[in-house]
C-alpha cells in the first residue's frame, strides 16, 4: 500500500483558511502541488533503451530458433517421415462434396476403403481390394469429347 507524503496534511493543519474561498484555494494548492510532483516522478522514469529492446529481439530470436532446432531433430528421428504417416493408414485421396462434407480414399494393407466424412459422422461407403488408380485427366477428356460434340451438332444445325 503507499503511503502519502506526510506534509499535505501538515499543510492543512497549519494553514487557517478564511471562510469557505480560503478552503477552495488550499484545495487547489494540495492538487497542484500533489499533480506537480506526481508529474516530476514521472518524468524521472526510466524509458526502454536500445540496448534492452535488442536484448529482447535477440532472446526471441534465440527462441524460435531452438523451436525450428527441435523440429528439424524431431523429423530427423522420426526417419525423415511427418507427423503422423507413421501408422498402417494412408489417405489415397480425397475429394470435396460440398463446404463440410467430403469423401476420402484410404489404403489399409491390401484394402481400400471409400469414407464418407461429415460433421460429427464418419461412415464407411465401400470396401475394395488395392488396385490401380486411373489419371485425373479421363474425366476432364470425356468431358471435353462431348462439348466438342455439342457443339459440332450446334454448328451443323444453325
Amino acid at each position: 500500500m503507499a503511503r502519502l507524503p506526510v506534509w499535505p496534511t501538515l499543510l492543512i493543519r497549519h494553514c487557517k483558511p478564511i471562510g469557505r474561498h480560503g478552503t477552495r484555494e488550499v484545495g487547489r494548492l494540495l492538487f497542484a502541488l500533489h499533480a506537480g510532483s506526481a508529474f516530476a516522478q514521472a518524468a524521472e522514469a526510466p524509458g526502454v533503451s536500445a540496448s534492452m529492446l535488442l536484448q529482447t529481439v535477440l532472446a526471441l530470436v534465440l527462441v524460435i530458433g531452438v523451436l525450428f532446432l527441435a523440429a528439424f531433430l524431431l523429423r530427423k528421428l522420426n526417419g525423415g517421415r511427418g507427423f503422423g504417416s507413421s501408422g498402417p493408414l494412408r489417405v489415397v485421396g480425397g475429394l470435396m462434396i460440398g463446404t463440410r462434407e467430403r469423401i476420402v480414399l484410404v489404403e489399409i494393407g491390401d484394402t481400400w476403403i471409400v469414407i464418407g466424412l461429415v460433421p460429427g459422422q464418419i461412415r464407411t461407403l465401400h470396401t475394395l481390394p488395392k488396385g490401380d488408380l486411373n489419371p485425373a485427366g479421363d474425366g476432364e477428356r470425356h468431358f471435353a469429347q462431348w462439348l466438342k460434340q455439342i457443339t459440332e451438332r450446334k454448328n451443323e444445325g444453325g
